[in-house]
């Protein structure tokens, strides 16, 4: 019986070692499925309410923008601040919201926009008299002739190809509300990859 009873002391210690190793095992799993499910979280947030990927379609950014390069547009900066002149932005236009385009801001709340004799003039507060605005981005022009002054919470936009582009000249100013975000990131094509695609700094550095 002694013996019987040796060998049931030696293996309660055994079976509690087994237990506590089942309890760790648990506390591992549920650590597990509380950090994955924390990740999803912060990815969807990330996802739906600072940043979402768009695949740019069609000829009207050329030569910034080409079809398919892929870009991740954020979409938190500009509801701390507002867009300004040379941004490149991703909008719903006023009339199908179902679609996105991307363009070129050009003329900012306030402001008289004409377009003429390809070029662009800007009149506001600090030049009633207007300047031509300087555009190295724009590589094909048209001739299309446009007179627009916006309202304090419109912009004008365009888009780099003007031959082709169908943005403000044609369907008017843009309210801020239909402004998804800004081009944060182009990640494809490889060569391209980079942070503020289409940034004037880009042109600048090629002059």
């Amino acid at each position: 019986m002694n013996l019987h009873k040796d060998k049931e002391t030696d293996s309660e210690p055994e079976e509690i070692v087994s237990q506590d190793k089942k309890e760790k095992a648990k506390e591992k799993d549920s650590g597990f499925w509380k950090f994955t499910i924390i990740t999803l979280l912060i990815f969807l947030g990330i996802r739906f309410f600072v940043a979402e990927p768009f695949l740019v379609d069609g000829a009207s950014m050329d030569p910034s923008f080409s079809t398919n390069d892929y870009l991740i547009v954020d979409e938190l900066t500009y509801k701390l601040q507002s867009p300004q002149r040379g941004d490149v932005v991703v909008l719903r236009p006023p009339f199908q919201t179902s679609k996105y385009f991307i363009k070129r801001i050009v003329g900012l709340p306030g402001e008289r926009i004409v377009v003429a004799a390809k070029q662009t003039y800007v009149y506001n507060k600090e030049h009633p008299e207007g300047f031509l605005l300087d555009e190295p981005y724009v590589k094909f022009n048209s001739d299309k002739v446009t007179d627009k002054t916006l309202s304090d919470t419109e912009y004008f936009v365009m888009g780099d190809n003007r031959e082709v582009s169908f943005d403000s000249r044609s369907w008017g100013a843009l309210p801020k509300s239909d402004i998804t975000g800004r081009a944060l990131l182009r990640l494809y094509p490889f060569p391209k990859l980079g942070l503020f695609p289409g940034g004037l700094e880009e042109f600048t550095k090629k002059q």
